[in-house]
């Protein structure tokens, strides 16, 4: 009994019909896996967003150095009686902060900033139990794609790195005449979650499709526009930088006039400390004069990316340049109101989302440069 025939088997031939590629096969299985990495990492980022958030206010508000202590695991329980309280608050009136700022705190007013710094701390507990939960669910069940476990088990140590980091940035205020942690330490903790931040947002990026369309999109990719683009994140990360040492010593809100300083274009006193290189971290005047700087030539460069980018010869690149370029001008716009007012902590805190937001949008344009979503004439 003759047996029965492939419906795609070619007719009049005993050649069967090769086989669907494993490839196929392994890309059905990624498909779900991507889709829930890219689930988890979205919780992450919303996650990471709020940190900064948090972290900007609680910097903004002078609650750093509140608690005095890095417990990683004890200290996610908050004092629970009026006992715990006092201790708590001994604690504090030890270091410089209190006694040079705010030696007539009472315990009421100190409970305020306590629980901006707990809050800060705790936010980051919840991020390394959610990392570490969807880490290890999806490496135990087999579900990454080829490649991925370094990527996202870098995220975890970056995430360590961080909490580290945090306990030397506010060791700093506790000892010497400090009222405030060191600036430059201050920089590189907002520096490295902004890094944190992009990875993420870029690990979901590359996720949202498959490696398949991805290694298909790539031979469209424009060089010269995806340069341009990095360019653009790297000038925005020093503007980050520079922006973390204006807030870390309150350089906003020394020179409130706009577009000169104190009625110059460059402020007086510029190079008063000494030795020279601790005017860039330390002097008010240079460190608002740099951040102002860095603005401009970032929005020009970003001008030029922009209308470089309209000659792309995909619309979803043309957009994704274009929705950068407008946020770049709310971000300036943002920054100049933020100065003209001293830097009041409610607009403090929406120029710090501002830049997250351009930070975001620099990478998706980065991403469609290098990857570019082919549309059909139909679509377009």
């Amino acid at each position: 009994m003759s047996q029965k025939r492939s419906i795609f088997e070619e007719v009049g031939s005993d050649v069967k019909a090769a086989p669907a590629l494993k490839g196929g096969m392994i890309n059905a299985k990624s498909r779900g896996a991507r889709r829930g990495i890219r689930a988890w990492l979205a919780v992450l980022f919303v996650l990471v967003l709020t940190m900064i958030a948090v972290g900007g206010a609680t910097r903004l508000t002078d609650s750093g150095l509140s608690i005095t202590e890095w417990k990683p695991l004890s200290g996610a329980v908050p004092p629970m009686t009026p006992e715990d309280w006092a201790a708590e608050f001994q604690n504090y009136q030890q270091i410089p902060q209190y006694e040079l700022l705010n030696a007539n705190m009472t315990l009421q007013e100190f409970k305020g900033i306590y629980w901006w710094e707990w809050g800060h701390r705790q936010l980051g507990r919840v991020i390394g139990l959610v990392w570490a939960l969807g880490f290890f669910g999806f490496w135990i069940a087999g579900r990454f794609p080829t490649g991925w476990v370094p990527r996202l088990l870098g995220l975890g140590v970056l995430g360590g790195l961080q909490g580290a980091i945090g306990w030397w940035m506010v060791s700093s205020g506790l000892t010497g005449e400090m009222v405030a942690v060191a600036s430059y330490r201050l920089a590189v903790h907002l520096g490295l979650a902004f890094v944190i931040l992009g990875l993420i947002a870029w690990y979901a990026m590359q996720l949202s499709r498959s490696e398949a369309a991805l290694l298909q999109a790539r031979r469209l990719a424009e060089p010269k526009l995806f340069g341009m683009a990095t360019g653009m994140l790297h000038l925005a990360f020093v503007q980050i930088l520079l922006g973390a040492l204006t807030a870390g010593i309150d350089a906003g809100r020394g020179y409130t006039d706009w577009p000169l300083m104190g009625g110059y274009i460059l402020p007086p006193d510029p190079f008063s400390e000494v030795p020279l290189w601790k005017n860039f971290f330390e002097n008010a005047a240079l460190v608002q004069f740099n951040h102002r700087i860095v603005g401009y030539l970032l929005f020009a460069f970003g001008v030029v990316t922009v209308l470089k980018a309209r000659r792309s010869a995909h619309p979803n690149t043309r957009q994704a340049f274009l929705l950068m370029g407008a946020m770049l001008l709310l971000q300036v716009v943002l920054g100049v109101v933020t100065l003209l007012h001293g830097a009041p902590v409610h607009l403090g805190l929406a120029h710090q989302f501002g830049a997250v937001l351009l930070w975001v949008m620099i990478l998706r344009a980065r991403h469609h440069a290098r990857y570019p979503i082919v549309q059909s004439v139909r679509g377009a």
